[in-house]
């Protein structure tokens, strides 16, 4: 039996993994047996990650996370969880191999899934003018035209955000009105960078290593056009990935696991989360990762308060934890 297990290996799993391991809990990391890494996987390059001047790729710096928190003794293990049962002080967590493992708290960092418009070309030339974050890579769209596929908030804030880098930014919608609130259109019909596209859907993305263009699909009428452009932001929602706690944690009306105030604590005692699965707003590797720290330190601040026999079942147990609270 472990003290910890973490769920994810995200930047909110790495750094939980990462506090845990250096508070000699010797937690064991679940990530993916396909997406080890989280999204960043398919990002190039991060330049808004603190301590990266020059920036680095995406799976660079997920490897490096990795490396850092295996250095202070996490075990990572690259196999897909199917089922928790998070009942009792001691939980257990079911492995696609069939291998079955317990804990005495469990940290829940699975992410969440942006939604895809489930074209051919869409993951070939994600990072190489496809994107699903402009926050992360509306800079290096500088003086370029670009387009954004959405018509909520999310899609409104996304073009208005990106006028600051495009010359031109279209916004390709399914209907001939917008989801988006009030105050949200009224920003994007007034800037003059921002074009909309009625009635119409994406059907092709085209380019051999970067994106030069899209295939649109008239709804009314059926027609297609190409569309010149050198980026293509896809704002059409995100999922977050809760179906291992569905019957077990409580979802907020976002979809995201419910944790208390600005802690990591869900409402089963001994089991926390961290990460995009608790936030529907920022979504960001470095929020990502600091709510990693909180979910550790929560964890560990928990199995000071458990009877000693049971931490003593426990792989890694000292006997006497200490709540850690250095940087």
């Amino acid at each position: 039996m472990r003290q910890i297990i973490i769920i994810g290996s995200g930047p909110a799993g790495y750094t939980a993994a990462i506090y845990a391991a250096r508070a000699n809990l010797k937690p064991l990391l679940i990530a993916s047996s396909v997406e080890a890494g989280g999204e960043l996987m398919n990002t190039t390059e991060v330049e808004n990650f603190p301590g990266f001047p020059d920036g680095i790729m995406g799976p660079d710096l997920m490897f490096k996370m990795q490396a850092q928190a295996e250095k202070f003794g996490t075990e990572v293990v690259l196999d897909d969880v199917v089922s928790v049962d998070l009942s009792g002080d001691v939980k257990t967590v079911t492995l696609g191999s069939g291998a079955v493992h317990e804990a005495l708290a469990v940290i829940f960092a699975t992410g969440s899934a942006y939604r895809k418009l489930g074209l051919e070309d869409e993951d070939r030339l994600s990072g190489h003018g496809v994107s699903w974050c402009a926050t992360c890579d509306g800079f290096f769209f500088r003086e370029r035209t670009i387009a954004v596929v959405g018509g909520g908030d999310s899609a409104m804030e996304e073009a208005n955000f990106l006028t600051r880098f495009a010359d031109k930014v279209y916004v390709i919608h399914r209907r001939d009105s917008l989801r988006a609130s009030k105050i949200m259109q009224d920003r994007a019909f007034a800037n003059e960078k921002i074009e909309f596209i009625w009635n119409s859907e994406v059907v092709g993305i085209n380019g051999d290593e970067q994106v030069r263009s899209v295939t649109l699909r008239d709804l009314q009428t059926g027609e297609q056009s190409e569309l010149e452009l050198q980026g293509l932001f896809i704002a059409i929602g995100n999922d977050p990935r809760v179906h291992l706690v569905h019957g077990q944690l409580d979802l907020t009306p976002e979809g995201t696991i419910a944790v208390a105030g600005r802690t990591s604590k869900t409402k089963v005692a001994g089991v926390f989360a961290a990460g995009d699965v608790i936030d529907p707003s920022y979504r960001q590797a470095v929020t990502a990762a600091a709510s990693g720290t909180v979910a550790a330190l929560d964890a560990e601040h928990y199995l000071t308060t458990l009877p000693a026999d049971l931490l003593e079942r426990a792989e890694g147990a000292s006997g006497d934890l200490e709540l850690t609270t250095t940087a």
